[in-house]
């Protein structure tokens, strides 16, 4: 195992270093301006990682959406990612996951009347488009686009994981990095993200001198909590289950299509069902096999009381999957996530980003 990983790392080494070298390039050509960066009349707030994957941008970009929604008329804009769809897409009521994405659709969901919700692989070209259809946007929020550099942010939030911080990373494909560490310093906010109920610390320490953010950003911590379970199918929901209240002789199939789906699995086993994972590669669209699967599974869960619990993000493409059987939906729940932040150390996050975004949009 030890030789096969030394292999693997000499091989991968020089693709890392290579795609590095790519990356300085351009980050480099919009330093000299080379390549222009378009700045838009009305403030634009990047959420985004530098690590690819699981770091949690949806969550916080709905933790951001609902903070501002009631001190501006915002605009959301994807890529969509696994979306069958390309260019502009406005959500409507009759949106798919496969015309937006999971991501999105998830977003459009939970905010469709209270913000516009669009994607565009072209950041700047989804803008403008949506600033046409809807004149009255004053606010606009990119998910997952600290990358994408045409568009000059007002306000750029950075996320990375507590447990996997880009400091103890790599860049890809050696390790996950999108680029060097240090494009962290582009960013406003720095939130380190799904971390523990109490920081230590010296885990507090760990993180600010690792890395040494300059005196204008700010960092944060935040954590995942768990309300209630909600069913998929609420029209086929008869009783919504509480996994505190379910006992050793209950079992739980847990179902997951995300990047990283660790810290639901660690929650959910820490209650008394006995507890079986089903895992599916990010951003999923199941088969027609794959619910055979999931149904295979749940047939040989032993318990009094069986139930299939999957993620928010799974559960918007499950709920709109033609192959899931009747009889299993009023079986299957998901479990939501709110994201707290953790204000022992620094001033509000709350605070702190309507202030950026008031100072700047005052001295633009």
């Amino acid at each position: 195992m030890a030789a096969n990983k030394i292999v693997s790392n000499l091989i991968l080494l020089p693709l890392s270093k290579l795609y590095g070298f790519g990356i300085g390039v351009r980050n480099i050509m919009f330093k000299w301006h080379i390549l222009k960066q378009r700045k838009f009349d009305v403030p634009v707030i990047v959420i985004g990682n530098i690590a690819a994957g699981g770091t949690g941008k949806t969550p916080h970009a709905e933790y951001v959406i609902n903070l501002l929604k009631y001190n501006y008329h915002i605009g959301v804009i994807s890529r969509g990612y696994k979306r069958k769809t390309k260019g502009f897409v406005l959500a409507t009521s009759r949106s798919t996951p496969l015309d937006l994405g999971d991501e999105p659709y998830q977003i459009f969901q939970k905010f469709g009347r209270e913000v516009s919700v669009a994607v565009c692989e072209n950041r700047c070209e989804g803008i403008d488009e949506l600033l046409r259809i809807d004149p009255q946007i004053n606010l606009i929020v990119l998910d997952d686009a600290f990358q994408h550099r045409y568009v000059k942010p007002t306000v750029s939030i950075v996320l990375t994981e507590f447990n996997r911080p880009i400091f103890m990373d790599r860049l890809l494909p050696l390790g996950r990095l999108r680029e060097s560490c240090k494009a962290i310093y582009r960013a406003d906010f720095v939130v380190i993200t799904k971390c523990p109920e109490r920081i230590k610390p010296l885990e507090y320490r760990i993180f600010d001198n690792n890395l040494a953010l300059c005196p204008y950003q700010k960092l944060f911590f935040s954590r995942y909590t768990y309300p209630a379970l909600k069913p998929v199918f609420p029209e086929q929901a008869v009783n919504i289950p509480t996994l505190q209240w379910m006992d050793h002789n209950d079992a739980v199939l847990v179902v997951s299509g995300i990047a990283n789906p660790k810290p639901l699995v660690k929650m959910i086993k820490r209650n008394p069902p006995m507890v079986k994972i089903k895992i599916f590669p990010d951003h999923h669209n199941f088969t027609r096999k794959d619910i055979m699967e999931i149904e295979r599974r749940y047939n040989a869960l032993e318990g009094n009381n069986r139930i299939i619990i999957t993620t928010e993000k799974d559960a918007v493409r499950l709920a709109n999957n033609p192959y899931f059987p009747q009889h299993l939906k009023s079986s299957i729940f998901y479990q939501p996530i709110i994201v707290e932040f953790d204000n022992i150390r620094a001033d509000s996050f709350d605070y702190e980003l309507k202030k950026m975004i008031s100072d700047k949009i005052r001295n633009a």
